[in-house]
């Protein structure tokens, strides 16, 4: 049993290009400098999970023809990676509740944000539902898959990355401890954020991000959580060691 990911948004919170921006890079007409919010797809047999839910979900489900999800899993509560939540209307209208999984604190932030698809009282008929998972850092089942949480720092905030299998997802990442760092030994594929060339206070750059794969010993790493700022898409890559790759939007890969 084979997994299969595809990249649905590699850009950081502002995307690229940025709105208003003359930075060359968001002046590139290579498609793959351009990159919505960050999310991913992963699927197996007819499984279907999407990690995060941004703003550009309606748009990421369309390009990529997907007409079923079996739910969704959350790593934080960032506005880049939850505010596509309503679009999973068409979903919950031919498959009813959509499963959601999330820490307790992203649940009760879901739950403010969206208040109408969580509330019972005077239901708006048109509003879509969802089924609550509380993840806790312990592994749990997705399917028939055994998913073991990541527990990380985005500079004081807690968040999730996650191992499915041979493959792990982290993102918006600063922080590892490591006991945590334990979990991802022995993978075939680390996806990592790296925002930048110039540090920054709550994600990994691209040095930072190079130093966590070196130390991880992954077979294949990809690159997300891209912005403007770490440059052109064919000239960093040209730069990163060779088992060490950027992503781009709707690529897919198969592990």
């Amino acid at each position: 049993m084979s997994l299969e990911i595809t990249f649905l948004g590699t850009g950081t919170s502002q995307g690229i290009p940025v709105i208003g921006s003359d930075h060359p890079v968001c002046l590139s007409k290579d498609a793959r400098d351009k990159r919505l919010r960050v999310s991913i797809l992963i699927s197996w047999n007819d499984y279907n999970y999407v990690v995060d839910c941004g703003p550009d979900f309606r748009q990421q489900m369309l390009v990529n023809n997907i007409s079923k999800i079996d739910g969704i899993v959350f790593t934080h509560e960032h506005a880049d990676h939850t505010m596509g939540l309503d679009d999973i209307r068409p979903f919950f209208f031919r498959q009813g509740d959509i499963p959601i999984f999330a820490h307790k604190r992203v649940l009760d932030a879901l739950r403010i944000r969206f208040d109408y698809i969580f509330s019972s009282e005077n239901k708006y008929p048109g509003a879509p539902s969802v089924l609550e998972n509380e993840i806790i850092n312990e592994s749990f089942l997705l399917g028939d898959i055994k998913v073991t949480p990541i527990n990380m720092l985005h500079n004081r905030l807690q968040v999730f990355g996650y191992r499915f299998r041979d493959f792990a997802y982290l993102t918006d990442v600063k922080t590892v401890e490591k006991n945590e760092k334990l979990k991802l030994k022995g993978l075939k594929v680390l996806v990592i954020s790296a925002l930048r060339i110039e540090p920054h206070h709550s994600h990994f750059n691209l040095e930072e991000a190079l130093d966590f794969i070196e130390e991880i010993q992954p077979d294949k790493a990809y690159l997300t959580h891209i912005s403007h700022m770490l440059g052109f898409h064919n000239e960093v890559e040209k730069l990163l060691p060779k088992n060490v790759f950027l992503a781009y939007d709707n690529l897919t890969i198969t592990i």
